[in-house]
């Protein structure tokens, strides 16, 4: 690919741009969706060059245009003999899908999906002190993941590794590289002591965290560090009252770095406090060291003053979206953590120091600290339940996702999903150090139990793909007369009608998902509900507890336990395959990426160590260029999104000064801005922030087909939604052979809409409905050198 040099247009060659009166310069600035594409894709052009941006993101254009608005009208290549405007493409699949770290990535999936959970709030009026409440659960949910997933490391390091297998002969035989741990195979070597060998296999989960804290400040720096284009404060944000317009919106620094501080500090002190505690209980004991009992108080009081600290930080303060906040609490960032890793050194020295008579046996304390956290992560849910209905009623959105539940239920499921992760891991590591099964007495028994719902789950999750795939087949016989009525003189092929319709009908199953996501959450809340009650009323695995009862239900649990444990266990490999593949094959990375696509369109407000945003390096991106060029030329500008482009398309109108984004068109197609951002973000993209979108944009259209399962009408209310939806696009473009499909067209659901007539055709009076509202350069007494005394009048 060719690259543009890198050399600065001035200002006096942006002087000498084709104004807008002479020869009607306009430009087309392309977005693509999910998983990215090429430029020379996008341009249709094998021959294209970057005129702006990195090897992240950039934008390109032919290499034929590389100037083509400072060409005089009627030369090779100028805007005196273009038909249509000038292509450009901006590329950020890159964001989501670069080098092998983003396999790592994979770690932070709980992560992401509850950050994913703050954003599905509800649409409120008023009630502000309940929207911070709603953020506020929302992030103790976020910091519960974190410590659930350093304690899983806890578990599979400390308990399993250090404390049982280590201090098991059967077990430290079998695993040589564990010799010098055990005091058996050491013969009372300086590591065997107990507490030495938490202290040593306490630094897994430390850099574990040390891990998380790196990933997040070096996406930090490359993703929240972006400046958004300032521009002047706009009364009532100038939007419409929508949140992302706000100057601030795309710039969380400092709640980033916050977070980052705090739960890096939480990582840090669940280490210690794993530590400390199996020290301090065997200090407490009758008969032992007095002075190390008082050190142990004192370790345990500071650990539990340090938490409050952490829930303190977390809690405090939310999201500054009004202005960009360019202050980052230095003190705090760097002393919280600090402070944490300063403790932690302390409690492996208490922990290491020598207690003659001091064994291991049995497990750590881990049944306690999963279960506190599977209690704690269950009243969130159902408190942020609570509140999230209650900012339902006070605004109702017939179209909002689970009747405003939504938010709850992703933040349900991405507890679950860390709780598989972490069972998972134990479970497969158990096994792997204890091949009898009975040597050891293996991971705690919530974790079991846990296990053992997931085949009860599976088979609900069974029966909906059942139920859907039958509304899918009534949805396809109702549609074929449907089609047929579409292409009439057209001789009927049944096989032709059958496969368009099943086409729609497929695509229409997109709008069953809250359906599917609301029964899935709600069996999670209540199995896990049970597994914790069983694993606390009975401190055994479920096939244990089982023993003694009727022979059907002891088979049950025996058969759940066994099946769960083998499921885990088959999920763990599937995952480190994927992630192993994802490191070394960028088409697979490219697929992880389409997930990151949806997952991290928005900040991170919930959770520091959550994927990063892209749309906080692509909207300040696509701002900057469309009000530069804007400027520049006092040129037209149709912003064309495809699919998630489209929705980085709106969030950088949104985000454009008034004066710009009255000059500015919006061609969207194959878009999710309705359909489902619409439905599960109801509080940023619901039907007033549509609509008010729509009234600053000068003029918007939007192309969508029956057969896309993604891309739907915005649905906007009155005269608005005629005026912004075309009617559903015909897929495929001919029934049968004609003139001009001589061979059988596809059928192009959510792809393939710059093919279609219809593309141009709305492109072109988008252009022309444009050109009478361009502003008009004027004179403010400067020199005419194209800086900043040339400006824009703002339309009528």
């Amino acid at each position: 690919m060719k690259r543009a040099q890198g050399r600065r247009r001035t200002g006096a060659a942006d002087a000498r741009a084709t104004r807008p009166g002479e020869a009607g310069t306009a430009l087309e600035l392309l977005v693509h969706g999910v998983g990215g594409t090429s430029p020379e894709a996008m341009l249709n052009d094998p021959r294209t060059v970057r005129v702006t941006g990195d090897d992240t993101a950039a934008v390109f254009r032919r290499a034929d245009d590389e100037n083509a608005e400072h060409r005089p009208p009627g030369a090779a290549g100028g805007t005196g003999r273009r038909e249509g405007p000038i292509p450009e493409a901006y590329v950020w699949c890159n964001l989501t899908s670069g080098n092998g770290t983003r396999a790592l990535w994979l770690l932070l999936l709980p992560f992401m999906v509850v950050n994913l959970a703050h954003w599905m709030r509800p649409t409120a009026r008023g009630r502000r002190r309940t929207v911070r409440l709603y953020g506020l659960l929302v992030r103790l949910a976020g910091l519960s993941l974190t410590v659930l997933l350093v304690a899983a490391a806890c578990e599979v390091a400390l308990d399993l590794t250090a404390w049982q297998c280590a201090g098991t002969p059967a077990c430290a035989e079998r695993h040589s590289w564990l010799g010098f741990l055990s005091p058996t195979a050491s013969g009372g070597g300086w590591w065997s002591l107990p507490g030495r060998r938490l202290a040593l296999a306490a630094l897994v989960p430390t850099a574990l965290t040390g891990l998380l804290w790196y990933l997040s400040l070096r996406t930090w720096s490359a993703y929240e560090s972006q400046q958004p284009i300032s521009r002047d404060p706009e009364p009532q944000d100038g939007t419409g009252h929508a949140a992302l317009g706000r100057p601030g919106f795309w710039y969380g620094r400092r709640l980033v770095a916050r977070l980052r501080a705090a739960h890096t500090a939480a990582g840090l002190l669940t280490v210690a406090a794993a530590v400390g505690s199996a020290a301090a209980r065997h200090d407490r004991e009758p008969g032992g060291p007095a002075a190390l009992n008082l050190l142990g108080v004192l370790l345990e009081a500071a650990l539990a003053a340090g938490a409050a600290a952490v829930v303190w930080v977390v809690c405090r303060r939310g999201r500054s979206e009004r202005r960009p906040d360019h202050r980052l609490d230095d003190r705090l960032v760097r002393g919280l953590p600090l402070a944490a890793l300063l403790l932690l050194a302390l409690t492996l020295l208490y922990a290491g120091w020598e207690r003659p008579g001091w064994q291991s046996a049995g497990r750590l304390p881990g049944d306690t600290t999963f279960g506190a956290l599977a209690l704690v992560q269950g009243m969130i849910v159902v408190v942020l339940a609570g509140v999230a209905r209650t900012l339902h009623r006070t605004r109702p959105d017939p179209r909002a996702a689970m009747r405003g539940l939504a938010g709850p239920a992703v933040a349900m499921l991405a507890c679950a999903l860390g709780g598989v992760m972490s069972g998972g891991v134990s479970q497969r590591v158990s096994d792997w150090l204890d091949g009898t099964g009975s040597s050891i007495p293996g991971p705690p028994v919530l974790l079991t139990w846990q296990a053992s719902v997931i085949p009860p789950l599976l088979l609900l999750l069974l029966v909906l793909c059942g139920w859907l795939g039958r509304r899918a087949w009534q949805l396809a016989r109702a549609e074929r007369s449907a089609v047929e009525s579409e292409y009439p003189g057209e001789t009927g092929d049944p096989g032709r009608t059958r496969r368009i319709a099943s086409a729609r009908a497929m695509a229409a199953l997109t709008d069953r998902g809250p359906r599917i996501v609301a029964l899935t959450s709600a069996a999670t809340l209540l199995l896990g509900g049970g597994a914790l009650l069983g694993a606390l009323a009975t401190d055994r695995t479920p096939g244990e507890a089982a023993r003694g009862s009727h022979a059907v239900v002891h088979g049950a649990a025996e058969t759940a336990q066994a099946l769960g444990s083998w499921l885990i266990g088959l999920g763990f490999i599937l995952f480190v395959t994927w992630g192993r593949r994802a490191y070394k094959d960028a088409s697979a990375r490219r697929t992880i990426g389409i997930l990151w696509d949806v997952g991290t369109f928005w900040p991170r407000a919930a959770h520091p160590f959550a994927p990063p945003c892209y749309a906080e390096r692509a909207v300040p991106d696509l701002t900057w260029r469309i009000a530069t060029w804007t400027r520049a030329t006092g040129g037209r500008l149709v912003l064309s999104g495809h699919s998630q482009g489209s929705v980085l398309a709106a969030a950088a109108a949104w985000q454009l000064p008034p004066s710009t984004r009255r000059r500015v068109a919006l061609l969207t197609y194959g878009s999710p801005l309705e359909r489902l951002y619409g439905r599960w973000f109801p509080a940023h993209f619901g039907p007033a922030s549509l609509a008010g979108l729509h009234q600053e944009v000068d003029c918007w259209r939007n192309l969508y087909r029956l057969t896309d399962p993604i891309g739907g009408p915005m649905r906007l209310p009155g005269d608005c939604g005629p005026a912004v939806d075309r009617p559903a696009l015909k897929d495929p473009l001919a029934y049968g052979r004609t003139e001009a499909h001589p061979l059988p067209a596809p059928i192009l659901g959510h792809s393939g809409y710059q093919a279609d007539p219809a593309f141009a055709e709305e492109r072109r009076r988008l252009l022309a409905r444009l050109r009478p509202e361009v502003p008009a350069p004027r004179h403010t007494g400067e020199p005419d050198d194209g800086g900043p005394g040339r400006a824009g009048v703002p339309s009528a």
